[in-house]
């Protein structure tokens, strides 16, 4: 048995309803700012910028990958730090995105999946109806108010502080 099926659902208190819900999961869809960043970014004197990641979101991602569920980023901000450390994770990223909604749909069309396959994890308003529409709609415990008000699930950790990895976790738990 994996070292990750350690009942990672039973700590966080899901019923049968959640743990179906986690195991359609086929696609897994984040924000990048405040998801898979602590929302901050260091801005040296000639311009560029950085941000602080948390390794153990990319291990649960590449242990979806393993799992066949697909990994998109969907960004509102276009930096080559987004698509630096998506081409790391090699999933596919979209910046620069005011409207997520149109994007998220389309990747689920694309894919020829329905809502309920889908996990949307955001941080922010920009993120509001891609985790109302997704089958499982998940909110970083540092959200926004309007976000962790409409989540389906709120995660223990912080944004860029394993939030990710969490979620990750319980969706492969998820499978026995």
């Amino acid at each position: 048995m994996a070292w990750w099926k350690k009942s990672f659902l039973a700590k966080n208190n899901m019923d049968n309803f959640d743990k179906k819900r986690f195991k359609k999961i086929k696609l897994f869809v984040l924000d990048f700012d405040g998801v898979l960043t602590d929302n901050r970014v260091l801005v040296s004197e000639d311009g560029r910028e950085s941000v602080f990641c948390h390794r153990g979101d990319g291990l649960g991602i590449e242990m979806l990958k393993k799992e066949g569920i697909e990994t998109v980023v969907i960004s509102k901000e276009k930096n080559p730090v987004v698509r630096a450390r998506c081409n790391k994770l090699k999933i596919e990223c979209w910046q620069g995105i005011d409207d997520k909604e149109t994007i998220f749909l389309r990747e689920i069309e694309k894919r020829n999946l329905e809502l309920e396959n889908v996990c949307f994890i955001g941080n922010d308003i920009t993120d509001l109806e891609c985790i109302k529409k997704a089958g499982l709609g998940v909110a970083v415990a540092d959200s926004e108010e309007p976000v962790l008000n409409i989540a389906d699930y709120i995660t223990k950790r912080k944004g860029g502080k394993g939030a990710v990895r969490e979620l990750c976790n319980l969706i492969l738990e998820s499978r026995g």
